[in-house]
């Protein structure tokens, strides 16, 4: 059986002879079964079984009358798709983006016709390769590696380390990512009224695109959504700043990342007793609380927000407070939180971490970004901010570490040499819908 439309002539098996276009005849299939990245040639067909993940398939660079087509060897491309992409700026049906096979068992033969309307689908099926097909994310990596299933329709992936957020299908409208990316929190300070560290910085998207949970407030517009493609995501997870950074200071944290979001590393905790300028709070997603200076003044606080996003990730941290001298009795400030500033030191009592913000992204209501409470000469420390900060501490006592994979900052020292306490690491959460 065969019909002629124009110089067209299309025969049984669905592939075209592309008579007026320079070449003739149908494509020769290549019988091996392809389970990887496929380089095409023109004049080929291909088998591609996606049964382990989903496969891209480079055009040829075209020219007039070149021809390719591509075979769901294992019926398997519903789940695990098949991406076929122009080679450089060409185009498929008159659009720069690649063609989705998203349907179990489809066949597809695309003919380059020319430059306007690029690779067109020869082979009267219901495939209308227009350039781009929406399609659901398909993504491993992270805890679990295949993402918790919520609400039905979604997965979460926790990223609590470095790792690569692997998407191998998803594309168009429905390819949207809502993500929580939390940095290290910012070390405590210590001696004669050491700071509390800074929250990691916090940064959320509205939770819209992926439904069904209540994002915290710094979910709001500006930020939003990202948009993902078939690629490898690297993930990095802050680490919590140390204790000791100069004489008497908390590190700050580490960033965290993800695409194009950025969260800053907690500030470090200004240390007590130790000259200016040594011994300083830092700026960072929040700021470091302040450390006084045994009756010599005060450090200031570091600043948060630092460097600036759209949303603010974090807040300013809190001033020590040295009473007047003699006696010299130093209270550190608390160090800056995700949704509020470090408290103040005042005479004897470190000031309280700032407010971290909680999120039901991964399905249950959690706290993060709290900052360090200050420490206190020989009175009583600051309290730990809500959402993993570290208690500040009095003279003798123990300063607290950030909580891991909160981004708290870690609370504030008193007297005598003992050191600070550590911030606490970051996290990354993604989540999406996949059906």
């Amino acid at each position: 059986m065969s019909g002629k439309v124009g110089d067209n002539i299309f025969r049984a098996s669905g592939v075209i002879a592309a008579a007026a276009a320079g070449r003739e005849g149908t494509v020769d299939w290549d019988t091996s079964i392809h389970t990887g990245t496929v380089t095409a040639a023109t004049g080929k067909g291909y088998f591609v079984n996606t049964t382990a993940g989903g496969i891209t398939v480079n055009l040829p660079a075209a020219a007039v009358g070149s021809i390719v087509a591509v075979s769901d060897y294992a019926s398997t491309a519903a789940s695990n798709n098949i991406t076929i992409s122009p080679n450089g700026s060409e185009k498929i049906n008159a659009v720069n983006d690649d063609y989705i096979i998203s349907t179990a068992g489809l066949a597809v033969t695309l003919v380059y016709a020319d430059a306007t309307r690029g690779w067109k689908s020869v082979t009267g099926s219901d495939a209308d390769a227009t350039g781009q097909v929406d399609a659901y994310i398909v993504a491993t990596g992270g805890t679990p590696c295949s993402g918790a299933i919520v609400c039905t329709n979604y997965k979460v992936h926790t990223f609590t380390g470095p790792g690569t957020f692997c998407v191998s299908a998803g594309s168009g409208p429905l390819a949207q990512a809502d993500y929580l990316v939390i940095a290290g929190g910012g070390g405590g300070g210590h001696i004669c009224g050491g700071g509390g560290g800074g929250a990691g910085g916090y940064r959320e998207s509205p939770g819209t695109a992926s439904g069904c949970y209540t994002a915290s407030p710094l979910g709001t517009a500006p930020a939003v959504a990202l948009t993902l493609s078939v690629q490898g995501y690297p993930i990095t997870v802050g680490g919590g700043g140390a204790v000791g950074c100069s004489p008497q200071s908390g590190c700050n944290g580490s960033d965290s990342v993800f695409s194009s979001i950025t969260s800053a590393g907690g500030g470090g905790a200004g240390g007590g007793n130790a000259p200016a300028p040594t011994g300083g709070a830092q700026d960072g997603g929040s700021g470091g609380g302040g450390g006084g200076r045994g009756g010599q003044g005060s450090h200031p606080a570091g600043s948060g927000d630092t460097p600036a996003t759209p949303v603010a990730q974090g807040f300013d941290g809190g001033p020590a407070t040295p009473s007047p001298s003699p006696p010299t009795i130093d209270a550190g400030g608390g160090g800056g939180g995700a949704l509020a500033a470090g408290v103040a030191g005042s005479n004897n009592c470190g000031g309280s971490g700032g407010g971290g913000a909680t999120s039901s992204i991964d399905a249950t209501p959690t706290a993060r970004a709290g900052g360090g409470g200050g420490g206190a000469e020989s009175g009583s420390g600051g309290s730990a901010g809500a959402g993993g900060g570290g208690a500040g501490t009095a003279a003798g006592g123990t300063a607290g570490c950030g909580t891991v994979n909160t981004g708290g900052g870690g609370g504030g020292k008193g007297g005598g040499g003992s050191s600070g306490g550590c911030g606490g690491s970051g996290i990354v959460v993604i989540r999406y819908k996949f059906q």
